[in-house]
């Protein structure tokens, strides 16, 4: 390393750029940090990225169980709670001034200087554990995704009666590899390239799945639909009419989680114009896009498949031709979640190395940068932590991923436990705190009636997808796919 290289630290989004010539401040922001670049564009691809993942293929299933009352109106309801929300944590990325005030880089951060106290904690236990879900929710549906194009080209091949089983671990290592080489990006500001490509590609397999839905309600075949979803006695037993409905409302949460990392994403944005107006003009286009294609995939898909809707309508297997479109589709799907699973992943990883570099400032393995000169990449820098730590994070997903490879009732699990804390309560709280709302006004008292829907809500969906789960690990059968 030469001289003027030494005299910079170089870390990730989660430190500070210490600089020796002041000919580099230009290029620093006003909080030391390398400069931000993210615009209106970048912020709405990761938000797009990270809202239109797997959850969308899931919806059709969702659909079906709720009926076409109560399944788009439950679709409009969390779209509206989830932008109202994602308003009132834009506001928050600066304390005390939304637009001058000090820079929070992380949910946690924001938390602990609106709430702080025990909050503080409980943020980062819910906010982390929902990441490590997502990124093993996300390493099932590329695997199956993977498996799906085989069993298409099978199903070409031999016809739709044949039994076309392969196994998802073969798939889900590949997807663990790719993962490995992508997790050394150094962070959420180098990702914008990731993330336009996934937002294209979720686009990609969601206009195919319109598209086949459409196509398959205009051949005329004679499906059952109803006012009310699945029919009991005739499609379901009582019992599992309500734990169906309850797994379908954690699938729909799921569908429009990415609170989680709004705050990161915010953290990637030029400082002009203000970051909280364009975090919530990026809000609006991403969840409104995405809610148009949620309502068109899911309703469409519940109109082509009836009360039989599959829960994965791309690999359930609700479509067989053409072939050819079915594998391009499910590439895309993989794709996309490639993209997803960093988008979820970096803020873990900012988080895990800034606590490390704190505990362990002198420690050489964890603080040292390697330079590695890149054929036509230029330089790149190594660090030693950062590649041990993030390859086994990856190995770890994947190991999960194998244990538990269910679609569903995965998907609801994770919306449930993350939709209430990290959606609805914070966001909530901490507007309460900062905008200094007496307690039992009018403001305050609707407030705290929708934060206590969505925890009802929230417990609803969580003892439905448990539920399913079960059921899952007493039908599963090791080696095979679904």
């Amino acid at each position: 390393m030469d001289a003027g290289l030494q005299k910079n630290t170089i870390y990730n989004s989660a430190s500070t750029l210490e600089v020796g010539d002041d000919g580099f401040r230009k290029n620093i922001d006003d909080d030391g940090r390398e400069k931000r670049t993210g615009t209106l564009v970048t912020a709405s691809a990761h938000i797009i990225t990270a809202v239109i993942g797997s959850g969308v293929l899931s919806l059709a299933w969702a659909i079906a169980q709720l009926g076409w009352v109560a399944g788009p109106a439950v679709l409009m309801a969390f779209s509206f709670i989830t932008y109202f929300t994602s308003t009132l944590l834009a506001d928050s990325y600066r304390t005390p001034d939304p637009v001058s005030g000090k820079r929070n880089y992380t949910y946690m951060d924001v938390v602990r200087a609106n709430l702080g106290g025990k909050k503080v904690q409980l943020c980062g236990i819910a906010q982390y554990v929902n990441l490590v879900g997502v990124t093993i929710g996300y390493t099932i549906t590329a695997s199956i995704s993977m498996v799906a194009v085989k069993k298409s080209n099978c199903f070409h091949e031999n016809g739709h009666g044949a039994n076309c089983k392969p196994s998802n671990y073969p798939y889900m290592i590949i997807f663990a590899v790719i993962q490995v080489v992508l997790s050394q990006i150094q962070n959420f500001h180098k990702l914008s390239w990731l993330s336009i490509l996934a937002a294209v590609m979720s686009f990609a397999y969601s206009s195919i799945g319109l598209g086949l839905s459409i196509a398959k309600v205009a051949e005329g075949g004679h499906v059952r639909t109803s006012m009310t979803g699945v029919e009991v006695g005739v499609d379901v037993t009582g019992s599992e009419k309500v734990w169906r409905t309850f797994q379908s409302i954690g699938d729909i949460a799921f569908a429009y989680a990415y609170s989680t990392v709004l705050i990161e994403i915010q953290d990637t944005l030029k400082s002009y114009p203000p970051e909280n107006k364009v975090m919530k003009r990026a809000s609006l286009a991403g969840v409104s896009t995405t809610t148009i294609f949620y309502v068109l995939c899911g309703c469409l898909g519940y109109a082509a498949f009836g009360n039989d809707a599959p829960g994965n309508f791309l690999t359930g297997f609700g479509f067989y031709e053409p072939f050819w479109l079915i594998d391009f589709a499910n590439v895309c799907i993989a794709v996309h979640l490639i993209g997803a699973y960093q988008v979820f992943c970096q803020p873990l990883f900012g988080f895990v190395e800034m606590k490390c570099r704190q505990k362990w400032p002198d420690s050489k393995f964890i603080t040292t940068e390697h330079i590695v000169n890149i054929p036509f990449c230029g330089e790149y820098y190594v660090n030693m932590f950062r590649l041990v730590w993030r390859t086994a994070y990856v190995i770890m997903t994947a190991i999960v991923a194998m244990i538990f490879p269910f679609f569903n009732s995965f998907l609801g699990l994770i919306g449930a436990g993350s939709f209430y804390p990290l959606t609805v309560y914070f966001p909530i709280e901490m507007y309460i705190a900062r905008a200094k709302i007496p307690k039992y006004s009018f403001t305050w008292v609707w407030l705290k009636i929708l934060s206590w829907v969505c925890l009802v809500v929230s417990l609803v969906a969580a003892i439905g997808s448990v539920q399913g789960l079960l059921m899952d690990v007493k039908k599963y059968k090791p080696f095979k796919t679904e």
